[in-house]
């Protein structure tokens, strides 16, 4: 009974330190991490609802180049941090992520690194490389399974999305690490085939502005795509804006900053042949 209460303690007291030597990132992220938990102290950000502290978080990061592929470093999964610079899925995280965090009262760097991989990862545990949630939709489900967030897609007029996702299995020479370990290929390919069997929804983009009333500012916003065996193709968060209208937040391309979109989301959408809707998730 000694040894096992002891090995408890010693894994709560040192478990930072260990998530610190797991994890890839720069001073500079660290000290972009402290200056947002900063924020949320001189502006009592914990006392706003979650979706408020979404947004608060979302708008201290507009302006940040965008930056690709800032996930795959190194030779084995690790917890990369990289704030510097953010694509369209790590702007979302961090500012989901960072919310959570201020909200629970938890914020200190090694609070984000916890949190962050309770967000990246499959049950909120890093293994290898198919434990990450490559696919958003995947995501979503997780997120709501987990109760991290509440997947609203359907309740808010949203139809069945049918789709049979392989894409990553279909491009193996597109991803690093599945060239590397065809084992990975068979994992990767056996979640696929569980999205596929999911009853997922989504809100087709001719529809999007009927149900605008019912999208919040803070909902985290994926946008359904017409590429083969791909499920979700960008990622965002809806903002209200003095127009009355759904906007969307967002790091776009390469060469662009986080911003916000001057048209509605539902207009953006359709002005990109390949987006055909969207999913929604509302954090809890």
């Amino acid at each position: 009974m000694f040894n096992k209460t002891f090995k408890i303690i010693f894994f709560l007291f040192f478990f930072p330190s260990f998530l610190l030597s797991q994890s890839i990132y720069t001073q500079q992220d660290v000290e972009i991490c402290k200056s947002k938990f900063e924020l949320a102290l001189s502006n009592n950000l914990s006392e706003k609802p979650i979706n408020e502290i979404i947004i608060e978080i979302g708008k201290s990061f507009l302006g940040t180049d965008y930056v690709a592929n800032t996930l795959e470093m190194g030779d084995k999964e690790q917890l990369v941090i990289h704030l510097t610079g953010l694509d369209c899925y790590t702007f979302l995280e961090s500012s989901l992520v960072i919310a959570r965090c201020i909200k629970a009262g938890r914020m200190n760097f090694e609070d984000y690194q916890s949190e962050l991989t309770n967000i990246r990862y499959r049950d909120g545990v890093i293994k290898e490389y198919p434990s990450r949630l490559h696919y958003f939709s995947d995501w979503i489900y997780d997120m709501n399974k987990r109760g991290v967030g509440k997947d609203v897609t359907k309740q808010i007029g949203g139809v069945p999305y049918n789709k049979k996702i392989n894409f990553m299995r279909t491009h193996v020479d597109s991803y690093r690490q599945l060239k590397e370990n065809p084992m990975y290929v068979l994992e990767i390919a056996s979640f696929e085939k569980k999205i596929s069997k999911r009853k997922n929804y989504y809100i087709p983009q001719d529809k999007i502005e009927k149900v605008e009333s019912k999208i919040e500012s803070g909902d985290i916003i994926g946008i359904t795509t017409n590429v083969e065996g791909l499920d979700i193709a960008h990622t965002g968060i809806a903002i209200r804006m003095d127009d009355g209208r759904i906007h969307f937040m967002h790091a776009p391309i390469v060469g662009h900053k986080v911003q916000i979109t001057e048209k509605p989301l539902a207009d953006y959408i359709k002005g990109i042949k390949k987006q055909t809707g969207i999913m929604v998730l509302r954090a809890l």
